[in-house]
């Protein structure tokens, strides 16, 4: 399995976290579930708006087809006028997990 790890920074004057949160899972999240390979995403932030996004693919190929057909590109465009840069994008290969329940959504509210 592969991890692509993106980093971003939100605008928190331009759009909250909670809106952006929604925003990435009404159109970026519908279309990454069809993409082939794709394992499933973490999303991870701060109340400063700093945040991860991390999504794991079935091989690097996979992970790989996503940046050559300009899918990648595609989805940062839709927050480029919340980001306060350009997010950066790492690949790693999974050498270790241990989950409880692999790839299950948690849709608790924000305290």
């Amino acid at each position: 399995m592969h991890a692509r790890v993106t980093l971003f920074e939100i605008d928190t004057l331009r759009i909250g976290l909670d809106e952006a949160l929604e925003l990435f899972k009404q159109r970026v999240l519908p279309k990454l579930r069809q993409q082939p390979g794709c394992e499933g995403v973490i999303a991870l932030d701060t109340p400063e708006g700093k945040g991860m996004l991390i999504s794991f693919w079935d091989s690097e190929a996979a992970s790989a087809a996503t940046i050559e057909t300009g899918f990648y590109d595609e989805q940062i465009a839709e927050f480029t006028m919340f980001l306060r840069q350009t997010p950066g994008r790492e690949h790693y290969e999974v050498v270790y997990q241990e989950l409880n329940s692999v790839f299950h959504t948690n849709m608790a509210a924000r305290p």
